[in-house]
């Protein structure tokens, strides 16, 4: 189970209203890397660790030029509840009826405690600066996980 994007293709282009409501592109980050991470709810215990774990690190991915995105089919206002709850400096969007997620393959028939439900898989992309996906991660173990995309982006980086 994970994306059925591969590494090398170019990723699909969206525009997402961020926690501010200012709207936010694939095609406006060009030139710069793109950490895009789905997640399934705000301020649940997990996802609430990952984003922790990306603003503990966004000022070392800021030096390796990378902007850190977190998607969730949350809304504006919750992703800014969460934002201010846990003190995050991340962007967070909002994809509601999770378009964006379709179009990037996280949106899958999951199982929980036997019931069959359609929801976001954990996933992490990589997008170098041409707009290609360098790396996928799916799905993400969240222990350990920003240290493991820092490293790669570090790794990739000095091939750019």
């Amino acid at each position: 189970m994970g994306t059925t994007l591969k590494v090398g293709e170019v990723a699909p282009e969206f525009a997402l209203l961020d926690q501010n409501n200012k709207k936010v592109s694939l095609m406006g980050l060009k030139g710069q890397w793109v950490v895009l991470y789905f997640y399934p709810k705000d301020m649940t215990p997990g996802c609430t660790i990952e984003a922790i774990d990306f603003t503990k690190s966004a000022k070392d991915f800021a030096k390796l030029g990378a902007v850190i995105l977190g998607v969730s089919m949350d809304s504006v206002e919750s992703h800014c509840q969460f934002i201010k709850k846990d003190n995050l400096s991340i962007s967070l969007l909002s994809d509601p009826d999770h378009s964006m997620c379709e179009k990037y393959g996280v949106w899958q028939l999951k199982k929980n405690y036997g019931k069959e439900y359609y929801g976001i898989v954990r996933t992490t992309l990589l997008i170098d600066p041409q707009g290609r996906i360098a790396k996928i991660w799916s799905p993400v173990k969240v222990d350990g996980h920003v240290e493991e995309v820092r490293q790669k982006l570090e790794e990739l980086g000095k091939l750019f």
